[in-house]
């Protein structure tokens, strides 16, 4: 306790974040497999306004990872919890890498797994910031190996309508009714009071990696929360593993497992 009398908050953690294979599971599975793929979900340490925790974008990543899971014989491995949050720097929490150090992470993570006998990696994003992982990918491919970024543009745009989500994926940037919905589905103990009345758009920011978040909010909020809810964020899940389907498909396709 401080001089002042404050009391910090107590910390929670996440449950269900960290895959609980042991190595005889991983065995079994990839023994049934005609081709190993393997899915890494790759979050963010940034805020959310509020009323979402700075890790949202991981557990958003780790909650349509876990889903595609479920539904797929893939290898579930352990979120990066820290990326390019750089715009979000204004507010407190925040923590970043550069581009460079998550570029050769991933890149790392690929190679060890391939050692391994696991020829695919499916990227699964939660941060929209992390724009050098399509560059991994391109890369990657370029050099014949097996690797997709997920979910794209389209899966979102479609899990968004199959979800009834109203909000526009350009109006929703940040902490808005996609994410507080997937929060209330997945996780709904971390979302604290005040998104129905944190609603904030700004639809032109074409000088976003310029000036950053600040200079177009002040609550760090860009979307419309308070139209979030459990019910959209399950069918935003079910959206998307059912989107998974072809990355699936390309990624085991005979002629791809060296």
């Amino acid at each position: 306790m401080s001089g002042s009398g404050a009391r910090a908050a107590a910390y929670e953690v996440a449950s269900g974040v960290m895959p609980t294979d042991t190595t005889e599971d991983v065995r079994a599975r990839g023994a049934d497999a005609s081709a190993q793929v393997a899915v890494l979900p790759v979050g963010s340490f940034e805020q959310h306004g509020a009323f979402l925790p700075l890790a949202t974008d991981t557990l958003v990543a780790c909650a349509v990872a876990r889903e595609i899971a479920a539904a797929y014989p893939v290898h579930l491995l352990p979120p990066v919890t820290i990326s390019c949050s750089h715009e979000h720097a204004a507010w407190p929490g925040t923590v970043s890498i550069s581009a460079v150090t998550l570029h050769a992470v991933i890149t790392d993570i690929a190679a060890s797994l391939r050692r391994s006998g696991v020829g695919a990696l499916v990227v699964v994003n939660g941060h929209g910031g992390n724009y050098v992982l399509g560059n991994v990918v391109q890369e990657a491919s370029a050099r014949g190996e097996r690797m997709a970024l997920f979910p794209a543009g389209e899966d979102w745009e479609d899990a968004r309508q199959q979800a009834g989500v109203v909000t526009s994926l350009l109006t929703d940037m940040h902490a808005g009714e996609i994410e507080t919905s997937i929060l209330l589905h997945a996780h709904p103990e971390f979302v604290r009071p005040g998104n129905e009345s944190a609603d904030f758009t700004a639809d032109d920011r074409r000088h976003l990696l310029t000036v950053g978040m600040s200079a177009y909010t002040e609550s760090g909020v860009i979307g419309r929360p308070s139209l979030g809810s459990a019910e959209k964020g399950k069918e935003l899940l079910a959206s998307l593993t059912e989107s998974f389907a072809p990355y699936f498909a390309l990624l085991t396709a005979a002629t791809g497992q060296e």
